[in-house]
């Protein structure tokens, strides 16, 4: 699963990367003469209703998606791994703030807050604004499912005996955490990240669908996915479910890692 996961991923990824020469042709191209085209040799997928590419949009909303999506879960994960490492060793006091302060985040509705922050934003935002405060968002509210995660962790290490010995030996409390703690916090917050990406990516994608995504003319996975609220013309035009089928190829790869993962264990 491992070997088939990571190969999806490198196939996807690499298609992305290239898609200036990948992709035929420019995503806000307009063929005014071709609109809602069906496949063909020109047109792999078929043109929209503006008459551009379809696959051409695809690959560059994609490709936005799926290189902020591990950024935004890298800045969750370094704060998640930061606080619990913080809150596992400086005492009980810390400890319960953080564990209250991760349980209110929890609590709350974070799509609702995060559609409310996002409907703040002026509607002439730039593409690049939009995409970066999207993900920013979601890489400062994701933090407290992980934390919570890894303080556990944390408090088990710290009653472990290579903790006490270190301790015994005269070890400080910076190198303690430096040397003995993160070292073994690391592939947890790993599964953490592969788990948190694709939750990014469809998270991206609801706000795409409720029209507060990236806004046109840069495509986005969500912008694409909203053609398929008219299910009648889903069925009658399967071509345009294209982008719901490459969303789902990389979210079950990162689950298979994820799997993969958990048996190795």
């Amino acid at each position: 699963m491992r070997r088939v996961a990571v190969s999806l991923l490198l196939l996807v990824t690499l298609m992305l990367a290239l898609a200036n020469w990948v992709a035929p042709f420019p995503y806000a191209r307009q063929f005014r003469d071709a609109p809602d085209a069906p496949p063909s040799r020109h047109f792999l997928l078929g043109t929209d209703a503006l008459g551009r590419d379809r696959l051409s949009r695809m690959l560059y909303g994609a490709r936005i998606s799926l290189l902020l999506a591990p950024g935004a879960a890298l800045v969750s994960g370094g704060l998640a791994l930061a606080v619990g490492l913080l809150a596992g060793c400086l005492g009980r006091r810390v400890e319960r703030a953080v564990t209250v302060a991760a349980d209110l985040c929890l609590s709350l509705p974070w799509l609702f807050a995060l559609l409310a922050i996002r409907a703040v934003l002026p509607l002439n935002a730039s593409a690049t604004a939009s995409a970066l405060s999207t993900f920013g968002l979601l890489g400062l509210l994701g933090w407290a499912g992980p934390c919570r995660i890894i303080l556990v962790a944390v408090k088990r290490h710290l009653g472990s005996d290579f903790v006490l010995l270190a301790r015994a030996s005269g070890c400080s409390a910076g190198r303690l955490a430096a040397v003995h703690l993160i070292p073994n916090l690391l592939p947890l917050a790993r599964a953490q990240f592969l788990v948190t990406v694709p939750a990014f990516l469809l998270a991206e994608a609801n706000l795409g669908l409720l029209g507060l995504g990236i806004p046109e003319p840069v495509p986005s996975w969500g912008g694409m996915l909203r053609e398929l609220e008219n299910l009648p013309g889903a069925v009658a035009h399967p071509w345009i479910c294209a982008p719901a089928l490459l969303l789902m190829i990389v979210i079950s790869s990162f689950h298979l890692l994820v799997s993969a993962d958990k048996d190795r264990v």
